[in-house]
């Protein structure tokens, strides 16, 4: 998959995502809405009631002084509801026959004040709420149209003339703006005053009902967003992955195609009749295909090799180790090739404690590529110095180089299988990109570490760290 259509996908689930959200956050602010014009409706359905409830049984109470006598047998659900107002069969009789708009003429002449009980209003107005399902905490207020400020607040009669703006208080504040308010004993489109209430804390009831919702497409969204950030990640990975292993078939390709190149000259020389006859020559030739044949197991071999690492398909032939004694071989080993690259080898042993258990092949391997690796990415003459020094429970082993280094995303993939640094124009560093992965599985191996600082430009440090103990019995 190339980068456009990478990109192009990468942008489309974008697209999706975002999409997804806006309407998720559509769908939540309609629900918030909805609910909103419900617990409104709610309220004014309670303020509506109350209204209600309060102007009849004045009505009825009123109506008793102006009537006369009258007895009659009322229904049963007459008979209740005049109960539920404390009045008896006779005094609702009564009430049904007088001039109603007489009375309210005659009770518009009271004050406000005196047409309403505070215990009782705050009583009416809880029980309506709890019949409703709405339990928020609320304050009640009876305005005066004549006075311009409360004479009822809650369950209280306030003082009469001081108005909620001067007082600084958040109940008489938020009765004063309140949207929920209903007009009181109403005669003519003219009335005294005003039935208000005000919430703390409206917006949780509001809220209470799409808090599951809201969480939920977090949660939910959230989710899709780790799925698609993983996505992404593998994809690029899985490109990366691919670009790796096509790099390393085209360089087996290359390692395998020399030897068998000149394995087929050297038939084809053995072959002439001319060279047949030369037992030297026919000698000579059987020496290069002997040797091109080596290379090549050596080759395949590494590639097993690592196989078998990976899947810890092989024991550790655990040893007592001098490890100065491996990097004094290593370095004997490379000095004359590096000598011939006019670049210099040193080291400076500082560490005491240099005995440690590891395998000695593998621990001789593990410096050996580490050097190899400075030769090899080394633009210049090589200069690589080796270090030790002592740590608690091991020794640490430090290989410097002046080499082409590595950016923060090479070093990220150096230990990686296949991976191979990008050498710029340098065209002749050969290699699978096994050896950095080898390293890693055999210092994990060994219970050890191995980490990397580099560079570009400048060069890069390999620090390896192996523990004193025997690594078979480090858990």
């Amino acid at each position: 998959m190339n980068s456009r259509a990478i990109w192009l996908i990468i942008m489309m689930m974008t697209a999706s995502l975002f999409g997804l959200v806006a309407i998720q956050s559509y769908w939540i602010r309609w629900s918030i809405r909805l609910n909103e014009a419900k617990f409104d409706k709610d309220v004014f359905g309670v303020l509506n009631a109350v209204k209600d409830h309060i102007e009849f049984k004045e009505l009825l109470q009123y109506q008793l002084m102006v009537q006369g006598d009258v007895r009659k047998t009322l229904p049963p659900e007459i008979m209740d509801y005049f109960q539920s107002l404390g009045l008896d069969s006779e005094m609702g009789i009564q009430s049904m026959k007088a001039d109603q708009a007489l009375i309210q003429q005659m009770l518009s002449l009271k004050e406000l004040s005196e047409r309403i009980n505070p215990e009782e209003l705050d009583h009416l107005v809880r029980e309506e709420f709890s019949n409703r399902g709405i339990l928020l905490k609320f304050n009640t207020g009876i305005w005066s149209n004549e006075s311009r400020s409360f004479v009822i607040l809650n369950n209280h009669f306030a003082v009469e003339g001081i108005s909620p703006v001067i007082v600084n208080t958040d109940v008489n504040k938020g009765l004063y703006t309140t949207p929920y308010s209903i007009r009181l004993f109403s005669i003519n489109g003219s009335s005294p005053g005003d039935l208000r209430v005000y919430f703390t804390n409206k917006r949780s009831i509001v809220m209470s009902t799409v808090l599951p919702t809201i969480i939920g497409s977090i949660a939910f969204t959230f989710i899709i967003l780790l799925c698609f950030g993983y996505t992404i990640y593998v994809i690029f990975r899985q490109k990366k992955l691919s670009e790796i292993k096509t790099d390393f078939i085209n360089n087996m390709t290359h390692e395998l195609k020399t030897p068998i190149a000149t394995i087929s000259l050297a038939i084809d020389s053995i072959s002439n009749p001319i060279i047949s006859g030369n037992e030297a020559k026919v000698k000579r030739f059987a020496e290069i295909i002997k040797q091109e044949n080596k290379r090549m197991l050596n080759q395949v071999e590494r590639v097993l090799q690592i196989a078998q690492v990976e899947k810890k398909e092989f024991q550790l032939n655990v040893t007592s180790i001098n490890m100065h004694e491996v990097i004094g071989q290593v370095v004997s080993n490379n000095e004359l090739n590096i000598e011939q690259l006019n670049g210099s080898l040193q080291t400076k042993l500082d560490a005491h404690n240099v005995n440690i258990w590891g395998d000695l092949t593998h621990i001789t391997n593990i410096i050996y590529n580490l050097v190899d690796n400075a030769t090899k990415y080394s633009a210049n003459p090589p200069e690589i110095l080796i270090e030790t020094s002592d740590l608690p429970g091991g020794i640490e082993v430090m290989v410097h180089d002046k080499g082409i280094g590595m950016t923060r995303d090479q070093r990220h993939y150096i230990f990686d299988k296949f991976y191979r640094v990008p050498t710029g124009n340098l065209h002749d560093v050969k290699g699978f990109g096994l050896g950095l992965s080898y390293v890693k599985a055999m210092m994990e191996a060994h219970k050890g570490s191995v980490s990397v600082k580099s560079e570009s430009g400048k060069g890069s440090t390999f620090t390896l760290y192996f523990p004193s103990g025997n690594p078979l019995d480090i858990i």
